[in-house]
């Protein structure tokens, strides 16, 4: 598509929304503040390129103050996020940030406390540090002004903007806005400040506005200049000062032109899609509102379903209680009855009540016959009472310890109860997952899902370069093997083939019923056994130009300003010298694979492995290892040099940097091997580099290997003289970043 096209296009789409067949009141949502839920005032563009009110920026940077240092009630903000901050205009507050009358919010000059830099953003909930100079290096955004502007002017359409020089009661309406003035004016008010002939006549006007933006967008660092190129890294306006010496020197850059050309072309090409498919937009709309339904009345249905089941548990154990309750009811009282009649029989035994007085009129009987007759049956009874006066038991026992309930075991099953239906299966987390000779994998469950008991991770191997195809037809190929039950995200299998691809799934188990199977995912494992080791801080390390963090697993070159001087050499041909890092463990013998990363943004970086002799060659004499008549491979793509690499040294090492690998020329007689290293053409040396790189060393072959550690496919492989001890190397020149794979460093990082 032409540009004439492109921007024929871009117009219509401009078209249709000024028509009013995008009303400008449908996208109120896009232009509220995510902190104070209001209209955007003077918003700030953030590194991440979220856009925040200026007085949001400075009350969140007195809130961190305040979470931080507890600064005390001279910062304390009560009620609104905009409650406490003053408001004067824009341009003034901006020119005291800039001028330095004023310190960062939340910081005071000379105060033995750090300055706080860094806030939440509430769009992406990323930290976002704004760097020394605080708010003043953010950008306005004009545009998104500009637009709420409009909204503004849509939603109060009957309000009109009257003449800022009129006074009432006679003031007029205004009819044009003067963008270098920054005021409003009536027509004859615009005609008596703007007269033909003088300057003024030559000021921008447009119509009526609140809204004065700046003619020309100056850069933040350097106030007076204009930004005329855009970061690509950044992704921000810079100026020519910021390119050459500042914050961005080391960055990809392209000119303001280009990258609006560019982002105007996208940003067009994506709406007129959208309203190409404004059916089928309606269409899902269509769908989502039907699944709304259903979503709405299958959930009412489960939780209708759901009272049914509890209600019916409910009844149970209401009738259960009842019934247990009746039970103990019941013997308490016949034991009441047993124990009170006891208490009667024994109360008889008193003198002049009961049995006993009875007994005693008896004796009175003076006649033997009816004496006889009478005290022989009387008799026989206080026999008896005397005898439970001599073994005394109470009639009942009064503990209920056999209606004792033991809930313990329904409680749990309570606790555990849930929806019996089948969890929904887990997927394999590509990101945090990693195969060496041992495979880490990584998974996670939706955000909705049901709780789960245990999780079984299956793999099988699928084959491999090294397998003879015997073996292909054997029980171990294509068989899937389960691990043990595994009660977390995560899980390792241990003893997996070298060179050989694997395939990984895994499901979810609740109440005894499995998940389906999660999506395959197949890793190919190293070509040798994974080398441990960490960064060397001792031999040859450089603390002046290397950052090496505690950990030892990662290594940042930053450029200062003693890059920066030692630049001038070049002019008289000669180059700056790299600083190198090694790791803290040697190879004599046996193949061995290690991964890193290099951050893209890396300027150049030399990685790959180098004998003791030829490191203590270098540590004593930096400057020529990195003149490209010594060391081939200079990481410069323009394809000027002239040697090639000889057939066997005792190092090797590959160039990263810009994003870039490049691949070193070969001769005919070297026995390195790649498709791209044996083309003629220096375009096909230079390959995308990969997220993560890998080097296997077969000390015994005298060869090593540099792989795509994603896809494990070889980019470059040559012959080394390993004629001594052989260690990992790593040349860093500019700005530059390696971090080394965890399961590198963990055997290291345990000792």
């Amino acid at each position: 598509m032409s540009d004439s096209e492109d921007m024929t296009e871009f117009a219509s789409i401009v078209e249709r929304i000024e028509r009013g067949e995008v009303p400008i009141k449908n996208i109120e949502r896009e232009l509220i503040c995510p902190i104070c839920k209001e209209l955007f005032t003077h918003p700030l563009i953030l590194p991440c390129q979220h856009s925040v009110c200026h007085k949001c920026v400075r009350e969140l940077l007195m809130l961190n103050h305040e979470d931080s240092f507890d600064a005390g009630s001279e910062c304390s903000l009560p009620g609104s996020p905009r409650s406490r901050v003053p408001s004067p205009s824009m341009e003034r507050l901006d020119r005291l940030v800039r001028s330095g009358s004023i310190s960062s919010p939340g910081w005071r000059r000379g105060s033995v406390t750090p300055r706080v830099t860094t806030i939440p953003c509430p769009g992406c909930q990323h930290d976002i540090d704004l760097g020394e100079r605080g708010i003043s290096m953010l950008f306005r955004n004009f545009t998104l002004e500009n637009i709420v502007e409009r909204y503004r002017q849509a939603a109060r359409a009957a309000i009109a903007i009257m003449c800022n020089i009129c006074k009432p009661p006679q003031q007029q309406e205004a009819t044009k806005s003067c963008m270098d003035c920054k005021a409003s004016y009536c027509n004859e008010c615009f005609k008596l400040h703007h007269p033909w002939g003088t300057p003024k006549a030559q000021h921008e006007y447009v119509g009526p506005t609140t809204n004065f933006r700046p003619k020309v967008l100056m850069c933040p660092e350097h106030e007076m200049e204009k930004v005329n190129m855009y970061c690509e890294v950044c992704r921000r306006p810079v100026c020519h000062l910021c390119k050459l010496g500042g914050s961005h020197a080391n960055h990809k850059v392209t000119s303001m032109s280009s990258a609006y050309k560019i982002l105007k072309e996208k940003l067009a090409k994506s709406i007129h899609y959208l309203i190409s498919k404004e059916d089928q937009v309606r269409t899902q709309i269509t769908e989502l509102d039907l699944l709304i339904n259903q979503t709405e009345e299958n959930g009412q249905l489960a939780e209708r379903r759901a009272n049914e089941h509890f209600e019916r548990l409910f009844e149970t154990l209401q009738e259960r209680k009842s019934e247990m309750l009746r039970s103990i009811e019941q013997s308490r009282n016949r034991r009441l009855d047993q124990l009170k009649a006891q208490v009667e029989e024994y109360q008889g035994m008193l003198e002049n009540s009961g049995l006993v007085g009875y007994a005693q009129e008896v004796l009175k009987e003076t006649d033997q016959s009816c004496f006889v007759q009478t005290a022989k049956q009387l008799h026989i009874r206080i026999q008896k009472a005397t005898e439970s006066l001599r073994t005394f038991h109470p009639a009942s026992d009064p503990c209920f310890d056999e209606f004792v309930l033991n809930t313990s075991r329904e409680e749990t099953l309570l606790k555990e109860m849930c929806f019996g239906g089948v969890p929904d299966p887990p997927l394999i987390d590509l990101s945090n997952s990693r195969v060496y000779n041992e495979a880490s994998i990584c998974w996670r469950l939706s955000d909705d899902h049901l709780p789960t008991d245990h999780h079984v991770l299956e793999y099988r191997r699928l084959g491999g370069p090294s397998q003879s195809p015997s073996q292909e037809d054997g029980e171990d190929s294509g068989v899937w093997r389960a691990t043990d039950r595994v009660y977390g995200p995560s899980t390792v299998v241990c003893d997996l083939e070298p060179d050989s691809l694997y395939s990984f799934r895994v499901r979810s188990c609740r109440n005894s019923l499995f998940s389906p199977h999660s999506p395959e995912v197949t890793f190919h494992t190293p070509p040798a056994p994974a080398f441990g080791f960490l960064f060397s801080d001792k031999c040859g390390f450089s603390t002046e130009r290397l950052i090496l963090n505690k950990r030892r697993d990662t290594v940042e070159s930053v450029a200062s300003m003693a890059f920066l001087l030692a630049a001038e050499r070049v002019q008289t041909g000669s180059y700056i010298g790299l600083d190198y890092i090694i790791g803290d463990m040697g190879i004599t013998q046996g193949r061995h694979y290690w991964a890193f990363k290099v951050e893209p943004y890396s300027y150049m970086i030399k990685v790959g492995v180098a004998s003791d002799s030829k490191l203590l060659e270098w540590f004593h004499n930096p400057r020529d290892t990195s003149s490209p008549r010594y060391d081939h491979d200079s990481g410069h793509d323009s394809g000027s040099e002239d040697a090639c690499y000889e057939l066997s040294q005792p190092f090797t090492l590959l160039t990263l940097g810009m994003g870039k690998l490049f691949i070193p020329k070969t001769s005919s007689s070297s026995s390195a091997s790649t498709a791209n290293a044996s083309s003629g053409d220096p375009g096909n040396r230079v390959l995308p580099m990969p997220q993560r790189l890998g080097v296997c060393l077969d000390y015994d072959e005298c060869r090593v290997y540099f792989y795509d550690a994603d896809t494990m496919r070889c980019l470059y492989e040559r012959q080394v003289d390993c004629s001594g001890t052989m260690y990992p190397a790593f040349g860093l020149m500019g700005s530059g970043k390696v971090q080394l794979e965890e399961f590198i460093t963990a055997k290291r990082l345990t000792f």
